[in-house]
């Protein structure tokens, strides 16, 4: 577990970690300007955000955060000098994931005692946050008719439905010119089965072409849908063409209407809600506000019998084994790690991703020197509580607590993963400033900084740079952000459904060979 020690804020730096010989910029530093509580007077200058060597640090050292290696000098560093991509080594180094080492159980809170929040219970026993009408595609070729379909239902036209948030399209670019068998359809089908069966969708439509690879019969029987009055299917090749078939899907729309608004929100305990953990848009800050105070309400979310989804495999590397130790058993560890090895020896050998080493140039320019920083702040989301789980991308979520599920770091592909698992809301860090919102599932984004947030606050739900500011502690943050959870969960608009985000955000994994 990362060792999260009380921060010192020291004039302009911010120490994290006793160990630590770097401190982090809190504001802008200029050249000459003198920390006296670290000794040093900086050499640099250096944008808020940014790593300062706090002691001189000689070529091949270890340059550590939060007592964590986060890279190698590749230089002598003076105290007082920039630290970043420019004076850093990325190189690969021993890990001990010492498995379940760490293992502690989660204390739950008795049942009297757990918060709620009012959902929607569905007659399979799970709770949905929101109350759509989903319409999927099976491949891009019915990609059109979805959304003619979805959009069919302006706001006018569904003014008598008042229970009903709205009818959205799940369109994507794949399935056809793709192999037929294997994990690549297997991964589409059980992505497109976790969006028919979401809790957040009182019932849905499933179009296909006809002709394409990803058959409408192989998805129903490869993933046990039954067609009936939640579900109903559309082949345009039978049912006439693209006109036609819009004007069926409308029909059938229109006929499901009634019954899901006659849905009702009721109270129900907080262990019915089921969290994605997103960033993107990372800044140095991300590890000292957004990520850790997002850990501390997945935390309190356990306790309550909740569940957080961890992911973006590539965000996790080079700090991996923080949370195998901490996994309910070595198989759970293992798996991990399984995951991290088909990443690195399988699928992106030789290529410029993130997980060989880069981060994104926003993420440069936050202060991250390499994908081994960015970890560190990005594994904090998952709070300090054990690993329950692990999962590959879109299965079924059925394990409480915290638990990872593997998928890449781009925000799209990662959320609709963690949604086709059971996500029933999502919970976004950022410090650049990432629009991102999602459907069925709200999205609620919390910002790193106060400048940033200031500067677009009608995207930004929280400021977590309050922490920053020193107005407020972790603890206290991730607080108010499970009571967010809670409001926006029991229907309180978040910003990024405000502004009608979520409408082009579902996109599946693709991860095979195109033909």
């Amino acid at each position: 577990m990362i060792e999260i020690t009380e921060k010192r804020l020291i004039g302009p730096v911010i120490r994290l970690h006793p160990n630590d010989n770097v401190v982090v910029a809190r504001v802008d530093v200029g050249i000459g300007t003198v920390v006296p509580a670290e000794n040093f007077s900086s050499r640099s200058q250096v944008p808020a955000g940014y790593k300062i060597a706090a002691r001189k640090i000689l070529k091949g050292q270890p340059i550590l955060k939060y007592s964590v290696t986060v890279g190698f000098a590749n230089t002598d560093i003076e105290a007082g000098t920039m630290v970043h991509s420019h004076n850093t080594e990325f190189r690969e180094f021993d890990r001990d994931y010492a498995h379940a080492s760490e293992y502690k159980a989660v204390e739950l809170l008795p049942e009297s005692e757990r918060a709620t929040f009012q959902g929607y219970v569905r007659a399979d026993g799970k709770v949905g946050t929101r109350n759509y009408i989903g319409v999927l595609s099976t491949v891009n070729c019915s990609a059109t008719v979805a959304h003619k379909i979805a959009e069919w239902f302006t706001p006018e036209r569904l003014a008598d439905y008042p229970n009903v948030d709205g009818v959205v399209a799940f369109a994507h670019s794949i399935g056809c010119g793709m192999e037929m068998s294997g994990e690549p359809m297997d991964l589409l089908r059980r992505t497109m089965a976790g969006y028919a069966r979401h809790p957040n969708l009182a019932s849905a439509l499933i179009v296909g072409l006809g002709c394409e690879r990803n058959q409408l019969t192989g998805l129903m029987e490869k993933e046990n849908l039954q067609a009936g009055a939640r579900l109903h299917t559309f082949v345009m090749q039978e049912e006439g063409g693209t006109r036609k078939t819009i004007e069926a899907g409308i029909a059938a729309v229109q006929a499901l209407l009634p019954q899901a608004n006659q849905a009702q929100r009721e109270t129900v305990s907080a262990s019915h809600l089921c969290v994605g953990l997103q960033c993107g848009g990372s800044d140095g800050f991300s590890s000292i506000t957004a990520n850790p105070a997002l850990g501390a309400a997945v935390d309190i979310l356990v306790r309550h019998g909740g569940t957080g989804i961890l992911s973006e495999t590539p965000e996790i590397y080079g700090v991996e084994h923080t949370l195998t130790r901490r996994a309910a058993s070595r198989a759970v560890g293992e798996k991990l790690i399984e995951r991290i090895r088909w990443w690195k020896d399988e699928y992106s050998v030789g290529r410029d991703v993130q997980i060989n080493g880069k981060v994104s140039p926003g993420n440069q320019v936050g202060g991250l020197a390499n994908i081994f920083e960015k970890s560190l702040g990005s594994s904090m989301k998952g709070g300090t509580g054990p690993l329950m789980a692990v999962y590959r991308y879109a299965e079924p979520v059925t394990t409480p607590g915290f638990v990872f599920m593997d998928t890449p770091g781009f925000d799209p592909v990662s959320a609709t993963g963690q949604i086709a698992g059971g996500a029933n809301l999502i919970a976004f860090t950022t410090g650049r400033g990432s629009m991102f919102g999602s459907k069925p599932a709200p999205c609620v984004k919390l910002a790193t900084n106060t400048p940033m947030y200031q500067r677009i606050v009608e995207d930004m739900d929280i400021n977590c740079g309050e922490i920053l500011d020193g107005t407020v502690s972790v603890q206290e943050m991730g607080q108010r952000i499970f009571e967010l959870f809670l409001r926006t969960a029991s229907g309180e608009a978040s910003k990024s459904e405000a502004l009608g985000l979520g409408n082009h955000e579902f996109v599946p994994w693709q991860i095979g060979v195109m033909s």
